[in-house]
């Protein structure tokens, strides 16, 4: 119990009043009281309850007194305060904290002054809106003076368009220099915004927004002290209406709201006070003149609202939309700073100071200058509706009647597409004087400029682009182009198409490297490389020889630098070696290493054009299969090393020799085909295509050569590696011959394991023999000798199995590569392949349906001789 009496509210407030005042329990009796009643009570502070903001100011106030790595500590544990729902109220925790910090003996800066109000609103990026004088100015611009420019913060809203008076910047009242500092009210109040976008009766959505007037003008609050009787006046009985009222429907106003004394009259276009409300001529000519900025603002918002989504607009029309919600925010800042210090007067009461309050007057100062800013986009906007109206009329005879622009764009593809899919012609609306030729070259000049500008990123004016020509404006000029129209108007398309194109190629081989980055795709994807692609594979192999799902990126990663620092490849461009990756494939039941690994090249930007996602998915195709093709060569490698070097060791094993004789006669077939199926790959396909490949490239004249030739190389690549849809049986058969030949390693090796753990057996047997006849005893007892020929007679035993097995994969492995001799005889352009496969004609002994085909081409090709 007596624990949970030290963890009471009660011992805790009385220690805390201990630990403040320094004295004993006896001694902080009174201040226990006093400590008690305020918690009890319902006072709350006058500054908005934004827990951001009361942190930031904790954090300032550490950062004052030089504890950099306090404000740090307490950063983080506010952190992760704000993680955990231990508390509910954490801004009034940190709002005692920040009281209980405060020096005492400093005066109280609680009640602000409109000094430190005008003050905030600059900090708070608006305007200086007190350096104007009330009087009547031109809608012009003038500059601004070096005073009022180094005295307010440069923004790009309201007060990027601010106008004085001739006379220059009238000094600042004396009234709006009282008070503190703009730190206190600019703290208390930084980052509000007036919730103009809401219905009146909605409240604010989040702890940032700042305090928001009433919810309608007519739910005044009651007065809270004789003292603010003139302040909160509504004017429902036979007195004159009080100056607060008015101050408060003016701020409605100012937003477009009505108030309840000042409403929109719609006959006369304009905010009016009902002429049966008593009140003084002069704050009612006040009051009319501030209801002006109401109507200002509707105006504009007005325009603004109307515009903003209206893509029949133009690009212009919704920048200057854009510009005029800017200075919308700006002015908006000012109406929620007003508010803030509306609020700041309720709450305060009588501790309010009178001539620091919230006048007509004042706000007849302070609103001067955004008045003069707001008639200045009023003017634009009028301006802008009678242009944009004659500019519609025009366009719409132009583009609805007649239809003459043959150039579609479509403003929903992504800058990725750009050169792909966002222009295109519209045949029917090409003129009849211009040829598809030309029309396709107006094209292409007019995607080369965009494809510079938005993807590429150059702003290089397209004068600067293509060559300087005489204007057309000249009479001379002029009846050449009429007298020679054809061959005029054909020059300046080819000179302004070659200038452009001949350019956009350029930035794209200088800046963009695209020429390097397709020799790369060559060397790694296409396996050119040789060095590499052969260290790769012996990196590699006890990794993927492991079942995939137990493979990890990062680790496959760190074997490919490897790879790349041993070998030739290091001395490529760090720009091409950075795009070089790993990339696991979906993993299937029973898939190993070598069945999902691939390389991956990594493309974005302008070569993104040229190297789409179709067509990285085709050199995934391709690649896939020539890693396969090469891990053939591979384990074919192996195999025969594995033979040569056994073949001396299983000498004194003739029991072996037939199978042994086997295992050869099938490697080599396999070699073979292997071999001649990577030269065709190597040469026939790949070199030749990359050699056509390559010269339309260096011939190019635009980027749509360059794509085309790209997409012919990859379309002639998939379709001569037998990876398209109708060479399918082709390929099926052939990666059933990369089955067998797999197969065919397990057999081999399973043989020579089997075969080295006998050789091993009997070399030990006949080493215990010699010893113990060096030692004078027998060799080898009767027991010993018949259990030695009884595990012998047992391997000998398993060789007619290893026999069978042999036999049985070469018979599948023959009859897979008939039908696939069989199936190249039914394309010419292969016809070639399967004579070098059956170069003796193995084969055709073999199987009947190979001797017709391979003798009628034999005899078209002795005809053709």
């Amino acid at each position: 119990m007596a624990a949970l009496d030290q963890k009471s509210p009660n011992v805790l407030l009385q220690n805390l009043c201990c630990k403040i005042t320094g004295k004993s329990e006896a001694d902080v009796a009174h201040q226990f009281q006093y400590a008690v009643r305020v918690i009890g009570s319902n006072y709350a502070p006058t500054i908005e309850r934004d827990e951001f903001l009361v942190s930031e100011k904790i954090k300032k106030e550490l950062l004052k007194q030089r504890r950099e790595a306090d404000a740090a500590l307490f950063s983080e544990l506010h952190r992760k305060l704000q993680t955990q729902g231990v508390l509910k109220h954490r801004w009034s925790i940190l709002y005692l904290l920040l009281s209980l910090c405060e020096d005492p003996r400093k005066p109280s800066n609680r009640v602000c002054s409109y000094g430190a109000l005008l003050t905030q609103a600059r900090d708070v990026h608006s305007t200086p809106f007190y350096y104007a004088r009330p009087q009547s100015l031109p809608l012009s611009y003038p500059e601004r003076s070096a005073t009022a420019h180094n005295s307010s913060m440069a923004t790009s809203g309201i007060s990027s368009m601010g106008v004085f008076s001739i006379n220059g910047p009238g000094p600042t009242p004396p009234s709006l220099l009282t008070g503190p500092g703009p730190q206190a009210v600019g703290e208390s109040m930084r980052g509000s915004r007036l919730a103009w976008t809401l219905p009146v009766s909605s409240s604010p959505s989040g702890a940032a927004a700042a305090p928001r007037p009433p919810s309608g003008p007519s739910s005044s609050p009651a007065p809270k002290l004789p003292q603010r009787q003139r302040r909160d006046e509504d004017g429902s009985g036979e007195s004159e209406i009080g100056e607060a009222a008015l101050v408060r429907d003016i701020l409605y106003v100012f937003q477009g709201i009505d108030g309840k004394f000042i409403k929109m009259c719609s006959p006369e276009n304009c905010y009016k006070i009902d002429s049966k409300v008593p009140l003084c001529k002069s704050l009612r000519d006040t009051s009319s003149r501030l209801a002006e900025l109401g109507w200002l603002h509707n105006k504009i918002r007005k325009y603004t609202d109307s515009h903003s989504l209206d893509r029949a607009f133009g690009l212009v029309g919704q920048s200057f939309c854009a510009a005029l919600h800017q200075e919308l925010k700006e002015y908006y800042r000012l109406l929620s700073v007003l508010h803030a210090q509306l609020q700041v007067e309720d709450d305060q009461g009588v501790n309010m100071s009178v001539d620091s309050s919230l006048t007509l007057r004042r706000l007849l100062v302070w609103t001067y200058d955004p008045k003069v800013r707001l008639k200045t986009l009023a003017a634009l906007v009028d301006y802008c509706q009678g242009y944009v109206h004659q500019l519609k009329q025009h366009l719409h005879l132009t583009i609805e009647t007649c239809v003459q622009f043959f150039v579609a764009s479509d403003p929903t593809v992504k800058t990725d597409r750009l050169w792909h899919d966002k222009y295109s012609l519209r045949k029917s609306m090409i003129p009849a004087f211009i040829t598809m030729d030309q029309a396709r070259k107006v094209l292409l000049i007019g995607k080369s400029i965009n494809f510079l500008h938005q993807v590429c990123h150059d702003r290089t004016p397209p004068g600067k682009i293509m060559p300087a020509s005489k204007s057309t404006d000249s009479p001379k000029d002029a009846s050449v182009l009429f007298t020679d129209l054809e061959g005029a108007f054909q020059s300046k398309i080819d000179a302004a198409y070659f200038e452009t194109s001949k350019y956009l190629l350029d930035v794209l081989n200088k800046n963009y490297q695209l020429l390097e980055h397709l020799q790369a795709m060559r060397r790694y994807v296409l396996l050119g490389q040789g060095d590499f692609i052969r260290h790769l594979m012996d990196l590699l192999k006890p990794e993927l020889a492991r079942a995939a799902t137990t493979l990890y990126q990062h680790n496959l990663t760190g074997i490919l630098e490897t790879a790349v620092r041993a070998t030739n490849a290091q001395f490529d461009s760090p720009e091409i070696l950075k795009r070089l990756d790993v990339r696991l494939l979906e993993v299937s039941p029973g898939d190993t290493g070598w069945d999902v690994f691939s390389l991956d090249y990594h493309v974005e930007g302008p070569i993104a054009t040229v190297f789409t996602r179709e067509c990285m998915s085709h050199y995934l195709r391709v690649f896939n299969f020539l890693w396969r093709a090469k891990r053939m060569e591979y384990i074919l490698t192996d195999i025969w090393k594995g033979q040569m070097c056994n073949a001396k060791l299983l000498k004194s094993m003739p029991e072996l020799s037939g199978v042994l004789h086997q295992c050869h006669v099938l490697a080599s077939e396999m070699v073979h085909f292997i071999h001649q199926m990577q030269y065709y790959i190597t040469f026939e396909v790949l070199e030749c295509s990359w050699d056509e490949l390559w010269n339309k490239v260096q011939q190019a004249q635009d980027l749509d050569h360059i794509i085309a030739a790209h997409d012919v190389f990859l379309d002639s690549i998939i379709s001569r590696c037998l990876l398209d849809v109708n060479n399918r049986p082709l390929l099926n058969q052939l990666r059933a011959v990369f089955d067998q030949i797999i197969e065919f390693q397990n057999a081999q090796d399973t043989l020579y394991r089997s075969a080295l753990e006998e050789l091993q057996l009997r070399i030990q047997f006949e080493d215990k023999k010699r010893q113990r006849e060096e030692m004078g005893e027998w060799g080898v007892t009767a027991e010993q000798e018949a259990e030695e020929n009884r595990r012998v007679q047992e391997f000998k035993d398993t060789i007619p199995k290893m026999c069978s097995q042999l036999r049985l994969l070469t018979h599948f492995y023959q009859g897979i590569v008939q039908e696939f001799l069989r199936l190249l005889m039914s394309d010419e352009s292969l016809q070639f392949l399967s004579f070098r496969l059956d170069f003796n004609e193995h084969y055709k002994a073999r199987d009947p349906r190979l001797r017709p085909s391979l003798g009628a081409t034999r005899g078209r090709r002795s005809a053709n001789i």
